[in-house]
């Protein structure tokens, strides 16, 4: 399998940011209790508004369970997600546990938890891939989270990286770490004036 990543950054930043990506070739492997845990252990640790801490990472990695997890998937990612080892959806909670209240920054701050969790997968040697193609009303029926209190956020694989050649051609194509937009087009001192 050859390894490439060829992206660069805008200012001086920590490689680990630019190693990860969402490759689509996984291997079958599992991945042991103890690594697993500690990707949602760095998720855990996550900031979040009033330390609410709204995520829900439900996941599966072994049978019956995962075959249920790929059932949620489209058919289109299923293509490649089925292989991962362990899949997962994201949800976020809808109300403050304390106050009852609308959290309207459940979404942000489960993005946050989902940053820590794809990191320290790679810190740990693998990779993971969210993604938003799946189906959601199908993950509050079959994992039983009730649909009033949480937002299904996204699907997430977890694994470790496989050789392209296992994929469908037209998939096996992208298979790359991908650039992103200039700094400048993402950050900006002081007023919005020229727009983005």
């Amino acid at each position: 399998m050859t390894q490439f990543n060829s992206r660069t950054s805008d200012a001086p930043v920590d490689p680990m940011f630019l190693d990860r990506w969402s490759p689509r070739a996984f291997l079958r492997d599992p991945i042991s209790e103890e690594v697993l845990s500690g990707l949602f252990e760095a998720a855990r640790w996550s900031p979040s508004c009033f330390n609410e801490q709204p995520w829900l990472f439900m996941y599966a990695d072994r049978s019956p369970e995962i075959e249920t997890y790929r059932s949620i998937l489209v058919p289109k990612n299923l293509v490649w997600a089925g292989n991962a080892p362990v899949l997962s959806i994201v949800f976020g909670a809808r109300r403050f546990a304390k106050s009852g209240k609308e959290n309207r920054w459940h979404g942000f701050d489960a993005g946050s938890a989902w940053t820590s969790l794809a990191l320290a997968a790679r810190r740990a040697g693998l990779y993971t891939h969210a993604m938003a193609g799946f189906d959601e009303e199908k993950a509050y029926e079959l994992l039983g989270v009730p649909k009033a209190d949480y937002e299904a956020m996204a699907a997430i694989v977890i694994g470790r990286r496989a050789d392209p050649a296992v994929l469908p051609e037209d998939v096996a194509r992208n298979e790359k770490p991908n650039d992103r937009k200039p700094l400048a087009q993402v950050a900006k001192r002081g007023f919005f004036m020229d727009g983005v």
